[in-house]
């Protein structure tokens, strides 16, 4: 309960708008493990990821395509978890590390460029549909996104079950998805709170206390506010997971 009360506090702080100073860790260890603790007590399955080192990535591959962004292991679907203990001796090991969760485990996630995005939670507000958890990622002008937590279609064990959806986004395919990705069953997020090379951040707008809504419920203005953007010219190029590393 103290945790959850420090987390609240936190989401009432004044901000600096998306990708401003929003406490993502930087100098402040034991408040960032509060907010990756949190999650994982909301159910994000969590996994350890790289980290900025200079003007590049932790990792050790040479020229690194998505610095910072990818898990640090390719068995991160099987090492995801919402085990506190779990989680606290990864930051031990390194305090540095970002993590990514999960997706079609316990949540979904749309994720969408930055400026559709606010446009979106404006025609939602408007519309009265409550919205989960928010975050932003903050890179540079081609790569702010923003990420809607949903909850998941699932994983049916009956694959006559599954609903596929031409808008799955797993991490080598990301290219084919610059507007609305889903991810889903097969793939991650980069979890707040998150550093990126050179002032890039990943924070929360809105926390992941917040219930989680039915994806379906926010498609249709996340889809009309991406085809706008679209329309708009401000269609970027996105970056895949280093299937080479």
């Amino acid at each position: 309960m103290e945790r959850k009360g420090r987390f609240s506090q936190w989401l009432r702080r004044p901000r600096s708008g998306a990708g401003g100073d929003t406490g993502t860790g930087a100098g402040a260890p034991g408040a960032r493990e509060d907010l990756l603790m949190a999650a994982a007590a909301a159910g994000f399955p969590l996994a350890p990821a790289a980290h900025p080192s200079g003007y590049g990535c932790s990792c050790d591959r040479i020229g690194c395509p998505t610095p910072a962004r990818h898990p640090v292991s390719f068995a991160w679907q099987t090492q995801a978890t919402t085990d506190p203990e779990k989680v606290a001796r990864w930051l031990a090991g390194d305090p540095e590390a970002n993590f990514i969760t999960a997706t079609g485990i316990a949540h979904d996630v749309l994720d969408v460029p930055l400026a559709a995005g606010r446009l979106a939670l404006e025609r939602l507000g408007e519309a009265g549909i409550e919205v989960g958890p928010v975050a932003t990622t903050s890179a540079d002008l081609h790569q702010d996104r923003m990420l809607f937590f949903t909850a998941t279609r699932g994983t049916p064990e009956d694959e006559d079950e599954w609903w596929p959806c031409e808008l799955d986004c797993h991490p080598e395919t990301m290219d084919e998805h610059p507007g609305l990705r889903w991810h889903c069953r097969g793939s991650y997020a980069l979890l707040p709170p998150a550093r990126l090379p050179g002032d890039g951040r990943v924070a929360w707008l809105l926390g992941p206390e917040r219930p989680l809504p039915d994806p379906l419920s926010l498609l249709e203005s996340l889809t009309d506010a991406c085809a706008r953007f679209a329309d708009e010219g401000h269609e970027h190029e996105s970056h895949a997971w280093p299937i080479g590393r």
